[in-house]
């Protein structure tokens, strides 16, 4: 009897366009996935903020260097406040993880609380990725928090409309000051865990992300989903680290639970 040897699956690839962190995959439904990455280093008290007279830190971002095949990108960002961040991002076969360690060596307490990795998922979902077509809405009901154990598609239930700035929805975890978040209208409720996610155009992948430490979890305005992660304000002389992943997979909700249970093993019990 012949054996039929099945080729493994292509590795996803990375590239760096500006300030676009680019992943790349032959069996993505749109073949990309655009991340702005990141979009902004925030400081704290900004449920109720000025999102660009209060709430943003100005940063510098330069590539470090991008492997020959694509697959390891290194990042600098630099703060005004003088915080130093690095990033290695690793593309795997249905997986990109990030590791990211903030070290200030400054002679005062970093204000940055925490950060955004804007991920653009129009094209994913079977949308436009032009912000000026269409309803940007339309994306919703293929997105999902986890809520009673199952993913609660969106608008999930008590969705909540008014804000400094509408719409979107944003989800704080235990832990975090509901005073710390995105200016976005904030939900009452608490997810199961740190995993945001939605369902490709063609119903056959999906996207999630997790990060951790979490500041929030966040629907945004842009056909956007977001873990954005907590640093917490950086102390002088101190580092911290933080880990995240994004996961591109065949829609299978166990498997996705499976695989950020085993990544995030500090999330368990309710804990993200």
């Amino acid at each position: 009897m012949a054996v039929v040897l099945h080729a493994a699956p292509a590795p996803l690839t990375l590239v760096r366009e500006n300030h676009w962190l680019v992943i790349r995959g032959a069996d993505l439904p749109a073949g990309e996935i655009r991340v702005n990455y990141l979009e902004a280093y925030c400081r704290a008290g900004s449920t109720d903020a000025d999102w660009v007279g209060h709430t943003v830190i100005p940063h510098t971002n330069v590539l470090v260097s991008l492997s020959a095949e694509g697959r390891v990108l290194r990042l600098r960002d630099t703060l005004a406040d003088g915080l130093v961040v690095d990033h290695t991002i690793t593309a795997g076969t249905d997986e990109v993880d990030f590791q990211v360690t903030a070290h200030n060596p400054g002679p005062r307490r970093s204000e940055a609380h925490w950060a955004q990795a804007c991920v653009r998922l129009g094209p994913f979902t079977g949308h436009s990725d032009r912000l000026d077509a269409g309803d940007l809405d339309d994306y919703l009901p293929q997105c999902f928090v986890f809520l009673g154990g199952q993913p609660a598609r969106m608008p999930t239930d008590r969705w909540e409309t008014k804000a400094r700035y509408t719409p979107g929805q944003v989800w704080c975890p235990r832990g975090v000051p509901r005073a710390d978040v995105n200016p976005r209208p904030l939900s009452p409720l608490i997810p199961d865990n740190g995993l945001i996610g939605c369902f490709g155009g063609d119903g056959k992948r999906l996207f999630a992300t997790a990060w951790s430490p979490c500041q929030e979890l966040f629907q945004g305005v842009a056909r956007c989903l977001h873990g954005d992660f907590r640093l917490g304000g950086v102390p002088p002389g101190e580092t911290r680290s933080i880990h995240g992943k994004i996961y591109l997979l065949p829609n299978d909700i166990p498997a996705l639970l499976r695989r950020y249970r085993a990544d995030f093993p500090e999330h368990q019990d309710g804990q993200w």
